[in-house]
C-alpha cells in the first residue's frame, strides 16, 4: 500500500496522523482513497478560501507531480506520496 504524508495543516483532519496508508495505483486513486477515508481532508482542500490552490505540489518518492496529467502518475506498492502546501507567491 502507498503511504501519503500530510502537511501539518491537514493532520488534524486526519485524526492527528502525519501519514496514512491507502490503496491506489495512481496519484489520483491514492488521493481519492485518502479523501474517502478522511472526508474532512476533501473539504479542507476544496474550501472557498484558497483550498486546493494552496496544495498544488504532490511528490511521489521525490518526483514532483503537478495536478492535471500528473494525477495519472503510477504509484507502486510501498511508495510514499507527499502533499505539500504551495510556496507563497508560487
Amino acid at each position: 500500500m502507498p503511504t501519503v504524508k500530510l502537511p501539518t495543516q491537514l493532520r488534524e483532519a486526519a485524526g492527528g496522523q502525519g501519514a496514512v496508508a491507502v490503496d491506489g495505483t495512481t496519484v489520483d486513486e491514492v488521493l481519492q482513497a485518502l479523501f474517502d477515508a478522511h472526508g474532512e481532508l476533501r473539504d479542507r482542500l476544496s474550501d472557498g478560501d484558497g483550498g486546493l490552490r494552496r496544495f498544488v505540489n504532490v511528490y511521489v518518492d521525490g518526483e514532483d507531480i503537478r495536478f492535471g496529467d500528473g494525477l495519472k502518475t503510477p504509484v507502486a506498492d510501498g511508495q510514499e506520496v507527499q502533499i505539500l502546501p504551495a510556496v507563497a507567491g508560487g
